[in-house]
């Protein structure tokens, strides 16, 4: 069977593209040909112009020399997430850019896929973006989702009528949380069902086939921290103290309180430097579903944007 999946792929963050990753991966382990839609809107494009002319205003100049450091680990990093889905992810042969691209050459296929991750949260720009909704494509081609996520607890005000009449084009849906279904049973869809992120369709065994050895041998503490968060900091000092661990992280830009920072590694450093922690420190739903995995002890700290529901729905499903 042909399928195409669409989700967040094109974002340099870890948990993006494993899950991405994942799911392709275990349909191509069922038997099914399998290719990810290389979707690429210009709200998920990131920008990595290392020199640009900042203007004749000083407080500009200020900024690019204040950035530039991290544009050029921004660069690099990017590269790195490029290089494992070359490498780990088949993609379209076409890219597309648009809901546009999308309906005038959509991709073939006897099943589209649309999930995992927030692709249906509708406080990003993704959530009311008909492609991850499935709105390309003959009429005839069965249209699932697996484990989306909305990330919230209720939909953006005046979005409801949108996500209420694109999911009804579904022949399944299937999202992540708890309440995911709450969400759903409000619009009035009440055969869907939840089903856990992708990246626990794979064993450890098979996570383990991307291993790169990054933190082999040495004992620290990993912090995987998207905001420079204060309480996240002092908790990973206090810890990191107490068990006389050196701090690791692999946060998109330095924490300075770090014995190493991995700016900008890829998706398989990212993998074994859960692997081989002592403990990991974080706000990330990924890198606890990863310490879950691979049997890794972890502290989480709530994200200071409030948007904690899916990890927390994640974490009272876990083993205690």
């Amino acid at each position: 069977m042909k399928i195409c999946t669409i989700t967040c792929s094109n974002t340099d963050n870890h948990g993006a593209r494993l899950q991405t990753y994942a799911l392709a991966k275990y349909l191509q382990e069922q038997g099914n040909n399998v290719s990810v839609i290389d979707y690429r809107p210009p709200y998920m494009d990131p920008s990595f112009r290392v020199f640009y002319w900042p203007g004749l205003s000083i407080k500009e100049w200020a900024i690019f020399f204040l950035r530039f450091p991290q544009r050029i680990r921004s660069k690099k990093r990017h590269k790195n997430f490029v290089a494992f889905s070359n490498k780990h992810i088949s993609l379209t042969e076409r890219v597309y850019h648009s809901i546009q691209d999308l309906r005038e050459e959509p991709p073939c296929a006897d099943v589209y896929i649309a999930g995992s991750d927030q692709i249906w949260n509708t406080f990003f720009p993704n959530g009311t973006d008909p492609a991850f909704y499935l709105d390309f494509g003959p009429k005839t081609i069965r249209r699932e989702s697996y484990a989306a996520s909305f990330a919230t607890t209720e939909l953006q005000s005046g979005t409801e009528d949108f996500v209420r009449t694109n999911l009804s084009r579904f022949d399944k849906v299937s999202v992540r949380e708890d309440s995911g279904l709450t969400i759903l049973k409000q619009l009035g869809i009440t055969d869907g069902v939840r089903e856990e992120d992708p990246v626990f369709l794979l064993s450890a065994e098979k996570w383990m086939e991307l291993y790169d050895g990054t933190g082999d041998g040495e004992r620290y503490l990993l912090v995987y921290d998207f905001f420079s968060d204060s309480a996240l900091r002092q908790k990973a000092k206090r810890v990191a103290k107490s068990r006389n661990l050196q701090i690791f992280s692999i946060s998109p830009f330095k924490q300075h309180y770090a014995d190493k920072n991995f700016t900008i590694a890829g998706p398989e450093s990212f993998l074994s430097l859960i692997k081989n922690a002592d403990c990991v420190v974080t706000n990330s739903f990924h890198a606890i579903a990863f310490c879950a995995i691979f049997q890794r002890e972890y502290v989480y700290v709530p994200r200071p944007d409030g948007l904690n529901e899916r990890i927390e729905d994640l974490i009272n499903r876990l083993p205690q």
